[in-house]
């Protein structure tokens, strides 16, 4: 904001623009470990809407709240990285040019069309890049980071989409 023209002297002091109330705000423990649990465990519901052959319910757990959950800890990852003086852009825009450029091409492969091997391919990339970065996160932020539901979840998605391949196969 610039004052044009103030005849009167009425205004207060206007402090110079900045972006500081978009940066990335540091998480507590509560919340990083909150998001790594809503991740992991919201998993089983995309693995069962694969089996259960609910393409819409599926993608809408994927979509909506695990993909939620992944953005979450892919800004921690941005503020933890820039001493969280640094905005994500709205619905991260300015992810291209704030991660390095292998961990944004791992982003993108989490994207899926309405295939489901091809929905699968991006679950295993998501949560691949989700481990990595929640351990970074946690690590940087000397947090704990409950490696045990990620390799639960892990087993359980492997198992699932090996019967899911076997009864398509039966098919």
């Amino acid at each position: 904001t610039i004052p044009l023209l103030d005849k009167d002297g009425c205004l207060p002091p206007i402090p110079n623009a900045s972006d500081r109330s978009h940066w990335v705000p540091a998480p507590t423990e509560a919340q990083f470990a909150s998001v790594a649990n809503n991740f992991w465990w919201c998993l089983q519901n995309v693995a069962k809407g694969i089996a259960r052959d609910e393409l819409p319910y599926a993608m809408e757990m994927y979509n909506e709240i695990v993909r939620s959950d992944l953005k979450d800890m892919i800004n921690w990852y941005i503020g933890v990285k820039n001493d969280f003086k640094v905005s994500a852009g709205k619905l991260g825009k300015y992810y291209k040019r704030l991660l390095p450029a292998e961990i944004y091409k791992r982003y993108m492969s989490t994207y899926s069309d309405a295939s489901y091997d091809r929905l699968w391919k991006a679950v295993s990339a998501a949560c691949s890049l989700f481990g990595e970065l929640a351990r970074e996160v946690g690590l940087s932020l000397s947090y704990i980071y409950n490696g045990q539901d990620e390799t639960n979840m892990l087993a359980y998605l492997k198992w699932v989409m090996e019967d899911w391949k076997n009864a398509a196969v039966q098919l």
